[in-house]
């Protein structure tokens, strides 16, 4: 029995329990350590980047906030604000309404600058009445709510001078009387928030859900973790400015009440969020004991390595491979065979993609191509037609005078539209080829057409396809005067502002039934990209008003603005206006 005990108790079997031993003593000491000195201050700095991540979510909605107050300080500051809220607002449509809603949008306009980060923003007057907008984004906002309007007047939250508001739509708007100082309201202003700016910082956290609610503890904004039919938790009421507590789940709920705006913002993060690196480190404390067990792997290490070594590097240089370097060349230095047939494999692979896309990109190309010289030929031979049968006109009554200087200007016309291959031209090109044509014009109505074009040198600058703007004025010509009066007026008129070019045509016609103008909206809004393929009876003035605005969407996509209404009624006429950016989308 002694010596079989002697037997299982050898020297490296004591050596093993010595060293079992000692290996339990180090891990116990390894763990106090790491409880004391990394788990627990783990855990407060934690919490702290919770409280952290509220306070900068609130900071971000308090800067936007700021935004918008600087915004409306800049309308305030603007003297013709008042002079026009003081002079009374005219009748709508009316000449006098119609010159003061552009001198409020140009104040609009300076005030909210290039960087447009809301959605609309409405002047009401002293009564709260719509007396102008700068979008027309929400119609419900038509007349500032009454309750919202007495709190204006009665000067509450004087200490931030403005009022955030909810709306019935669930919307948020900044709203402040425009007073003097004297204390004299003359009207209102309210600016929609963009919703986007509320709801993009919400989005700086990685789990867990925020609220950010106002004094009534209404959602104004959270992020895209909280459903829409979600609740909201019943959060605690709030004793100080910034805390954070464990609500009865345990989740953890940090909080931070704006002195800007007086919302307040509730991070909710799970308990195993919060805790879950604390974890982590205790996880990977025994892991790295346990390393130290793991010696003996060494040796598949070192036999695996030159195994893993070549798809290694053939992942590598995968992962560098891009849209602009499809012909890099993958090291296929290996001695398995699998290994190269995979090398060979994925060069063909790469070979096949790249023809793949040049054959997509020359497909693509060629039907742009295809479609703008489909839309530009439905123009160009209509428009002969009519210049002929007006020279044929004149050569009846015998101008030989008229005939000559018709076909000076008809000749550089046709120059114009066949002079180049490109279906792109400058849009001082684009006038002075109207110029002749209106010359043309003219040669048969002698007195009774009077026209004009204002343009400057910017024109040049302006790319545009050809005969695009021609059809508006030749619809002037067809259309719009068949049941009025000469003499007949067509001024043309172009301006180019921050990168922002815009051109009206006007006449002082017939107009256009306010039907015809939705029905030609509807369609111009319906366009996708892809060529119209309008039949005669959907055309107006038979060059088809919509073809001209197909063509210009083909070219500036959702950088243009295209509008047609009649003109007021001591005007008359209606009025084609046509803005595009050199740069920026519009939506």
């Amino acid at each position: 029995m002694v010596a079989f005990r002697k037997r299982q108790m050898s020297l490296q079997a004591r050596l093993i329990l010595r060293f079992l031993v000692l290996l339990i003593f180090v891990v116990c000491c390894f763990l106090a350590y790491v409880n004391w000195f990394v788990i627990k201050p783990l855990k407060a700095s934690n919490e702290d980047e919770k409280r952290l991540l509220a306070l900068s979510i609130s900071n971000q909605i308090d800067d936007y906030i700021v935004s918008q107050n600087q915004l409306s300080h800049r309308i305030l500051s603007n003297r013709e604000v008042f002079r026009i809220l003081q002079a009374g607002v005219g009748p709508a449509t009316s000449e006098r309404w119609l010159s003061q809603a552009r001198t409020l949008r140009s104040a609009m306009f300076q005030a909210i600058g290039p960087t447009i980060n809301i959605r609309d923003m409405i002047i009401y007057d002293n009564l709260g009445r719509e007396v102008v907008n700068y979008f027309g984004a929400d119609t419900s906002l038509k007349v500032l709510d009454p309750a919202l309007k007495r709190r204006l007047d009665e000067g509450e939250n004087d200490q931030r001078s403005y009022i955030l508001d909810l709306t019935s739509r669930g919307a948020v708007t900044f709203n402040r009387a425009i007073i003097d100082q004297n204390g004299s309201i003359y009207g209102y202003v309210t600016i929609l928030l963009d919703q986007t700016y509320l709801q993009n910082p919400t989005e700086n956290i990685a789990d867990g859900y925020v609220y950010i609610v106002d004094e009534h503890y209404r959602l104004v904004a959270s992020n895209n973790k909280v459903r829409a039919d979600q609740p909201l938790p019943p959060f605690q009421a709030i004793e100080h400015s910034s805390g954070m507590y464990l609500d009865d789940a345990g989740n953890y709920v940090t909080y931070v009440r704006s002195a800007e705006t007086g919302w307040i913002t509730y991070v909710l993060t799970p308990r195993e969020s919060v805790l879950g690196p604390v974890k982590s480190v205790l996880s990977v404390s025994l892991l790295i004991i346990t390393v130290l067990l793991l010696v003996l792997l060494i040796y598949i290490y070192l036999t695996t390595k030159n195994l893993l070594l070549p798809i290694r590097n053939l992942r590598k240089q995968i992962a560098r491979i891009q849209y602009s370097n499809l012909n890099v060349q993958v090291n296929n230095q290996s001695q398995h065979d699998e290994l190269v047939l995979l090398h060979e494999t994925f060069q063909e692979l790469l070979q096949r993609l790249q023809q793949s896309i040049e054959r997509e990109k020359q497909a693509v190309l060629e039907e742009a191509k295809a479609r703008n010289s489909a839309l530009q030929a439905q123009i160009a031979p209509h428009f002969i037609h009519n210049v002929l049968y007006l020279i044929s006109i004149a050569a009846q009554e015998g101008k030989v005078e008229a005939v000559t200087s018709m076909c000076k200007h008809l000749s550089e016309n046709l120059r114009y539209i066949v002079s180049s291959s490109h279906h792109h031209v400058s849009l001082a090109d684009e006038l002075a080829y109207i110029r002749h044509y209106l010359s043309l014009v003219q040669a048969h109505h002698e007195d009774d057409l009077q026209w004009e074009i204002l343009a400057d040198d910017s024109a040049k600058h302006v790319q545009i396809p050809r005969l695009s703007i021609q059809p508006f004025v030749e619809n002037c010509i067809e259309h719009a005067f068949e049941r009025s009066d000469p003499p007949w007026r067509i001024r043309i008129q172009y301006k180019m502002f921050n990168g922002i070019w815009a051109i009206e045509i006007s006449d002082n016609g017939s107009g256009i039934e306010i039907s015809k103008i939705a029905e030609i909206m509807a369609k111009v809004q319906e366009f996708d990209g892809a060529d119209p393929g309008l039949s005669p009876g959907e055309r107006w003035g038979n060059m088809g008003i919509v073809n001209s605005v197909h063509r210009l969407q083909l070219m500036y996509q959702k950088r243009l603005f295209f509008n047609i209404f009649n003109n007021p009624t001591e005007e008359k006429g209606m009025t084609v206006q046509i803005i595009a950016s050199l740069t920026d989308d519009f939506y």
